[in-house]
């Protein structure tokens, strides 16, 4: 039997509840489906600033976002919701399913790492809060190489703490754009249909897709260890 691939999650919306953010925005911008407005600015602008070679750490373009779609919208924030963003970002729950599919992973004899855009003080925090943060061997953070995801350099990071070879890693993110730059690098990757999210026609492709983290478990054992 091949050696089991080492699993490398996104973390957020991948491991935890996204829309546990929205009662922010829809206090400040009075409709909660601005916070899937703000975390797609944010993922473009995170982009955006790695592809120009301008690397600023993940909240604070978080931050910024959130100010210029409310400058659009004529809206007054202050520090006091910034504070609040940073604070719910912080401390999102887990999905329902996720802790016990990591441990179905895990005693699976599939080793556990996540790799975030987030500072990984950010990601340490979300995920001891989320009561999770023990059943990773280790935490990566895109900070150590100053490259965002789906930069090449963010999986490339990865590859070289761990030297491991790009085809012995699968991501598992409920990101498309997430997942197309780890196939593109290599990686086996598998895709979590969660609420907004879905594959998109082009590109390098998953090669699994399921709608829970429960269901990718499944597959990916069933791929891996043939049971």
């Amino acid at each position: 039997m091949t050696a089991l691939p080492l699993i490398v999650f996104d973390v957020n919306e991948t491991l935890l509840d996204l829309q546990t953010m929205e009662p922010i925005f829809e206090r400040i911008f009075g409709d909660k489906r601005a916070m899937r407005l703000w975390f797609a600015n944010l993922i473009l602008y995170s982009a955006a600033l790695t592809v120009a070679g301008c690397y600023v750490p993940f909240t604070k373009i978080g931050a910024a976002v959130m100010k210029m779609l409310a400058d659009t919208a004529g809206i007054n924030i202050g520090d006091g919701d910034k504070k609040e963003l940073t604070e719910k970002f912080s401390t999102m729950p887990p999905h329902r399913e996720v802790p016990a599919a990591l441990r179905k992973l895990r005693n699976a004899g599939f080793r556990l790492f996540t790799l975030t855009d987030n500072l990984l003080e950010v990601q340490t925090r979300q995920l001891e809060h989320g009561g999770i943060v023990d059943l990773f061997e280790r935490r990566f953070s895109a900070d150590g190489v100053k490259h965002h995801k789906p930069s090449r350099q963010a999986y490339g990071y990865v590859e070289r703490e761990l030297g491991v070879a790009p085809s012995q890693f699968c991501l598992i993110a409920c990101h498309t754009w997430d997942t197309l730059g780890a196939v593109a690098a290599g990686w086996e990757a598998a895709l979590i249909k969660r609420v907004g999210n879905d594959v998109l026609g082009v590109g390098p492709q998953p090669q699994i897709v399921g709608k829970d983290l429960n269901d990718v478990a499944d597959q990916l054992i069933a791929r891996h260890r043939g049971g």
